[in-house]
């Protein structure tokens, strides 16, 4: 029996989604389906990779040694088909960017509007607009060539420095934002730090998202916590919108509520030792990607001065 790549991503669908059922609607599969395909990849390896004693999905230490081989696998063999692609279509070939939501709204077309103007060549563009953790996953497998998001110390990324390299491209700030006190509309309705008898509802981002990682990570990080009670979780859009309904306190790229702000619409929940200053970054793989790619990769490397 030979291995299928389609059992390798619904082995990596099943750890993303957390389980078999949404694995299988996120694969359009049936879960019995997607059952046997995993246990015929056991059945191929010779070991289990998940414990099935649990009513959670839990990975056996042969499938977390796994892991990072099918993601490697399958990043090779889209790699391989973007080299064949590229002796074929080298004239109409197109770049593929993945870009978190609030970032292909705020920096993006500004972004590539530049890049594309000091270019000595046109590009043809393909981009994908998702949270963190499915951009991660398209530059992962092979599915963009280039991710663009936020970038914090202490927010953790699955794109580890052997695999991948990045870019500084830009700053934002995140700040926390309230509806106006009824009282004074220069203050904050819900003013940070709050406190244990009265802790401020806190409008939190899906779990997936790049700028609630980063939030929560800074969060935890402080010596002086906030006393924050989670009231409410969405897109940054919506929790803006729901901060200025006197929902709750949201952390928010500055650039999104730059105008409720100014029309006093929402005020700063906070000073300043509450703002979190991040890098918006361009990732890529190290792998060699197609001649265009790199071509585009030492442009904006050069007009950004500064690689890691």
């Amino acid at each position: 029996m030979d291995v299928e790549l389609g059992w390798l991503k619904d082995f990596l669908a099943v750890i993303d989604a957390g389980g078999f059922s949404r694995a299988a609607e996120k694969r359009h599969v049936t879960q019995p389906a997607l059952s046997r395909h995993i246990r015929a990849l056991e059945q191929w390896l010779g070991t289990s990779l998940f414990e099935r004693n649990t009513h959670t999905v839990v990975l056996t230490r042969a499938g977390a040694a796994f892991r990072p081989i099918a993601e490697d696998i399958l990043h090779r063999v889209a790699a391989g088909r973007d080299r064949v692609l590229e002796e074929a279509h080298a004239a109409t070939e197109s770049l593929r960017f993945a870009v978190t939501n609030a970032l292909s709204i705020t920096f993006f077309p500004h972004w590539f509007r530049q890049v594309q103007a000091e270019a000595t060549s046109s590009m043809n563009l393909q981009l994908v607009s998702a949270n963190m953790a499915s951009c991660e996953r398209m530059l992962i497998d092979g599915e963009a060539q280039f991710l663009i998001a936020h970038h914090h110390v202490l927010a953790p990324t699955r794109l580890q420095s052997s695999r991948f390299q990045s870019v500084l491209i830009g700053k934002d700030l995140v700040v926390p934002v309230s509806a106006p006190d009824e009282a004074d509309a220069r203050k904050p309705r819900f003013a940070l730090p709050g406190t244990l008898d009265a802790p401020l509802p806190h409008l939190t981002y899906h779990p997936g998202s790049g700028i609630g990682r980063i939030v929560a990570g800074s969060l935890a990080a402080k010596e002086q916590p906030a006393s924050l009670q989670p009231g409410f979780i969405g897109p940054a859009v919506l929790l803006a919108e729901m901060a200025q309904s006197s929902a709750g306190v949201a952390w928010v790229i500055r650039s999104l509520v730059e105008a409720g702000l100014e029309a006093g619409r929402l005020v700063l929940a906070g000073g300043p030792e509450w703002n979190i200053s991040v890098e918006v970054r361009l990732f890529r793989p190290r792998a060699r990607l197609t001649s265009a790619a790199e071509a585009f990769w030492k442009h904006a490397s050069s007009l950004s001065g500064r690689q890691t």
